[in-house]
C-alpha cells in the first residue's frame, strides 16, 4: 500500500503529468455530461420505460452500453463516438485494398495522415447523418418517445442536425484528449461510456444475489470474473520472443577487443496482434441482421426464426456465428498488418539474425510460420471471451453484468486501461522514477504486431 501512494505522490510531481492526467478528467465530465442533455421534444422517461420492457437481450441494449446510457436517454450523445469508429475501420480497410489509401498510410507521412484525417471526419458526418436517421426512426417507433405536439419537419431537422454536432462534438473532444491528455481520445470515450454503466451493473447482480441468499454464486462469480480478467490481460501483453544477435565488430587490435551490437535484443511477435479489431468487425456485422429481424414476423417459418436469433446475443447461431467471424478475422487482420518480409529485410539492412536462420527468405518464412501459430490461440482466446457473456448469463449470471463478463466491452476497457498506463508509465521512467509494476514494462494495444526492442 505503500507503494501504491508512494506512485501516486511521484505520478502528482510531475505537473505535465498533472496537468494532462487533469485535462483528460475534465474533457470525460464534460462527454459524461453531454450523455444526459436530452434531444428537444424527446420523452427520455418514456424512452428509458420502453427500454426496460424490451429483451434484455435485444443487441440495442449492447448499442446502449457502448454509449453509456446515451442511447436509451434520447441524449445529444446518444450516437456516441461510434459512427467515428465505423469511419475509422472503413479507412482503414481501404488502406489495405486501395492504392492511394495505401500511399497516404505508407509514404506521404504527415501530409498524408492529415489527408486521412480529413477524410475520416467527412465519412464520420455521412455516417452520422444515416445513423442519426436511423435512430429517429427507432424513436417514432417507440410509444410516447416523442411529444405528439411538436412538428415532424422541425423534429427531424432540428435533431438530425443536434446528433451530427453532437458526435462531430464527441469527436473533437477525443482528438483534444490525445493532442493534450494522456491516453487515446477516442479509446478512452468509448472506455468511459462502457464503464459508466457497470457499476450499476455491480451492485444489481450483488443485490439480486442477496435477495435470494445465493451468496455461495456470487462469491463464485466475482472470482471467476477476477480471473477471466487477469488472463484477458495476459494475452493482450503476451508474446513469443525469438532471440536476435548483431554481427560482431571488433573495436582495437588487442585482446580486450570490445565486441559491439551483441544486446540481448529479441523480436516480440504478439499473441493477440490483431487486438479488439475482429471483434469489433465481427460485432458490426453482427448487428446486420438487426433491421432484417425487425421486419420478420413469428409466422414467416425458419427463416424468420433464424434472423429473430441473430439479434438474441444469447442464442447458440449468434454465438456460434460470431465465434467463427472472430477466429477469420483474426487471421487476416493479423496478415494485415504482419508483413514477415519486412522485418526480414530489416534485420538484414541491421546487420542481425536469428541464430540458427539464414537471412533473407528463410527469416521471413521463420517469422510467418510461428505468427500463423500463435495467431491460433490468441483468435480461439479472443472468440471465447467474446462469446462468455452468453455462457455467463445462461448458468445465471444477472444479464446487465453477463455484458462485462468478457466481450467486446471487456476487451476494451483492458486495452484502454493498459494503454494509458503505459503513457503514464514512460513518464515516470523519463523523470526517473519507478515504473508501475515491480518487473518489466506496461505493454497497451500501441505495440500490435512485431516489436523489435531488448528483453525484459
Amino acid at each position: 500500500m505503500n507503494k501504491f501512494f508512494e506512485t501516486l505522490k511521484n505520478i502528482w510531481s510531475i505537473k505535465e503529468l498533472r496537468d494532462k492526467i487533469l485535462f483528460t478528467l475534465l474533457i470525460l465530465a464534460v462527454y459524461r455530461l453531454g450523455s444526459y442533455i436530452v434531444l428537444p421534444g424527446v420523452n427520455a422517461i418514456a424512452l428509458d420505460t420502453a427500454s426496460t420492457t424490451r429483451k434484455a437481450n435485444d443487441l440495442l441494449q449492447l448499442i446502449n452500453t457502448f454509449t453509456g446510457g446515451a442511447f436509451n436517454q434520447g441524449s445529444i450523445f446518444a450516437l456516441g463516438i461510434m459512427p467515428y469508429i465505423t469511419a475509422s475501420i472503413i479507412v482503414q480497410l481501404l488502406g489495405f485494398a486501395v492504392p492511394y489509401f495505401q500511399r497516404l498510410q505508407q509514404k506521404e507521412g504527415e501530409s498524408g495522415r492529415k489527408k486521412i484525417n480529413q477524410i475520416t471526419r467527412f465519412l464520420t458526418l455521412l455516417i452520422t447523418l444515416v445513423q442519426g436517421g436511423g435512430y429517429l426512426a427507432y424513436l417514432k417507433t417507440t410509444p410516447g418517445a416523442i411529444d405528439p405536439n411538436i412538428s415532424a419537419g422541425i423534429f427531424w431537422f432540428s435533431n438530425m442536425i443536434i446528433l451530427s454536432t453532437g458526435t462531430i462534438f464527441a469527436m473533437w473532444l477525443g482528438e483534444k484528449i490525445t493532442d493534450r491528455g494522456i491516453g487515446n481520445g477516442i479509446s478512452l470515450l468509448i472506455m468511459v461510456g462502457i464503464i459508466a454503466k457497470l457499476p450499476t451493473a455491480v451492485v444489481s447482480e450483488i443485490l439480486g444475489k442477496v435477495a435470494t441468499n445465493a451468496w455461495i454464486q456470487m462469491i463464485i462469480e466475482f472470482i471467476l470474473w477476477f480471473f477471466v480478467i487477469i488472463a484477458t490481460i495476459l494475452i493482450v501483453q503476451g508474446v513469443r520472443k525469438i532471440p536476435i544477435q548483431a554481427a560482431k565488430r571488433m573495436v582495437g587490435r588487442s585482446s580486450g577487443d570490445i565486441a559491439s551490437g551483441t544486446g540481448n535484443d529479441f523480436i516480440n511477435l504478439k499473441l493477440s496482434a490483431a487486438g479488439v479489431m475482429p471483434i469489433i468487425f465481427a460485432q458490426a456485422i453482427m448487428f446486420l441482421p438487426l433491421t432484417a429481424a425487425q421486419w420478420a414476423t413469428s409466422n414467416a417459418g425458419v427463416q424468420s426464426d433464424l434472423l429473430l436469433s441473430l439479434n438474441d446475443w444469447k442464442s447458440l447461431p449468434y454465438n456460434l456465428i460470431f465465434f467463427l467471424l472472430i477466429v477469420v478475422f483474426t487471421y487476416v487482420y493479423t496478415a494485415l498488418i504482419v508483413n514477415p518480409q519486412q522485418y526480414a529485410e530489416y534485420l538484414k539492412r541491421q546487420n542481425s539474425f536469428i541464430p540458427g536462420i539464414k537471412p533473407g527468405e528463410d527469416t521471413q518464412n521463420y517469422i510467418d510460420t510461428l505468427t500463423t501459430r500463435i495467431t491460433l490461440p490468441g483468435a480461439l482466446f479472443i472468440g471465447a471471451i467474446a462469446v462468455l457473456p452468453a455462457i455467463a448469463s445462461v448458468v445465471g449470471v444477472n444479464d446487465a453484468f453477463a455484458i462485462f463478463f468478457g466481450g467486446t466491452s471487456l476487451l476494451i476497457l483492458v486495452g484502454v486501461v493498459l494503454d494509458t498506463l503505459q503513457q503514464v508509465e514512460s513518464y515516470l521512467l523519463m523523470r526517473k522514477y519507478d515504473g508501475l509494476v515491480k518487473s518489466g514494462r506496461i505493454q497497451g494495444r500501441g505495440t500490435q504486431g512485431i516489436t523489435i526492442g531488448a528483453g525484459m
